[in-house]
């Protein structure tokens, strides 16, 4: 894009937030450049989020047509339940795909943020046009090889879409409602899912399809696994900036997350020079963390961001607050 425009851009929008100031015609030259860098890492995220997003429709498309849905096999989830209904009725998967998902997208509205609801109804819309649309011809019948690769090209599909910052299976937001209602750990929840719809594959398809299911839901989860990098369900998060107090507020109004503030102090050069700086900490689900980061550079691009995996927590501090605005 021409400079020229994008100046323009950023100080239109600049404008439009200063509306109740008294003279929001003239922003100083650092005003200007904080907006043109906001600007420009929203656009490169944007387009970033939908590249992982399409390459994920595709993988799960391929995963689907080319080994699953020819061989009547399933997955965990909302998907396995989308496979299971059409194995047995005969109903196309791109409608049934949609018709399960809603609940899940209305939901992860309500859990989540209306940003994710909304990536995800595009991407769970993306999935189902492409299973409409798009042909994949049927790689090989061995059941073994069904089940893994299947496995791997659908679990490769849901793991870029959660690095795209959507889902194309709904299964991880109820789990996460579920374990903030009742306290109870996401994979505990996830598991019990999955047991309940393998019973069924088993009763309605028969054992050994059931058993080749289990095997194409673990390649798909540990493939999910590599894809997402190893984060586990909830994701501790530590940042050291000079603009810490931006950042505990964002964390607060735009993610609806509590923090805990350390004091701290940082060391640097060949002489260890120290200055007094507040470290903040919070937690977050993993489907938050590419917001969260995205966030954090617009803030400053130099913080210092350390993620370690949580297991599970309890109490208020995972728990969104009622976000105001």
């Amino acid at each position: 894009m021409n400079p020229f425009w994008m100046q323009v851009i950023i100080q239109t929008t600049l404008q439009h937030k200063k509306k109740n100031v008294k003279n929001n015609n003239s922003f100083s030259n650092y005003e200007l450049a904080k907006g043109l860098w906001k600007f420009r890492i929203t656009i490169i995220r944007h387009f970033k989020d939908v590249l992982l997003i399409t390459l994920g429709i595709f993988s799960a498309t391929f995963g689907f047509k080319g080994f699953l849905l020819t061989n009547h096999f399933i997955d965990g989830g909302a998907t396995g339940i989308s496979l299971l209904i059409s194995a047995l009725t005969e109903t196309p998967l791109y409608i049934l795909i949609i018709c399960v998902n809603i609940p899940f997208i209305l939901l992860g509205y309500k859990v989540i943020s209306k940003q994710f609801a909304f990536k995800t109804a595009l991407a769970i819309a993306g999935l189902s046009i492409c299973l409409a649309t798009v042909n994949f011809p049927n790689v090989t019948n061995d059941n073994l090889l069904v089940a893994v690769f299947g496995g791997f090209f659908l679990g490769a599909g849901i793991g870029l879409s959660v690095r795209g910052g959507a889902v194309i299976d709904g299964t991880e937001v109820l789990a996460i409602f579920l374990s903030r209602k009742f306290g109870t750990t996401i994979g505990d929840i996830i598991i019990v899912f999955n047991v309940i719809i393998f019973a069924a594959a088993a009763y309605f398809l028969g054992v050994e399809i059931a058993l080749y299911s289990m095997i194409t839901y673990l390649s798909a989860s540990k493939t999910l696994d590599f894809i997402v990098e190893g984060i586990e369900e909830y994701i501790g998060v530590t940042v050291v900036s000079s603009h810490s107090e931006e950042i505990r507020q964002m964390t607060i109004d735009k993610m609806g997350r509590g923090v805990t503030i350390y004091k701290g102090k940082g060391g640097y050069g060949k002489h260890g020079e120290t200055r007094e700086l507040d470290i903040i900490f919070t937690v977050i689900t993993r489907l938050e963390l590419n917001k969260l980061k995205i966030e954090i550079q617009k803030i400053d691009q130099n913080a210092f961001i350390v993620m370690n995996s949580v297991k599970d927590t309890k109490g208020g501090m995972i728990k969104k607050r009622s976000l105001k605005h």
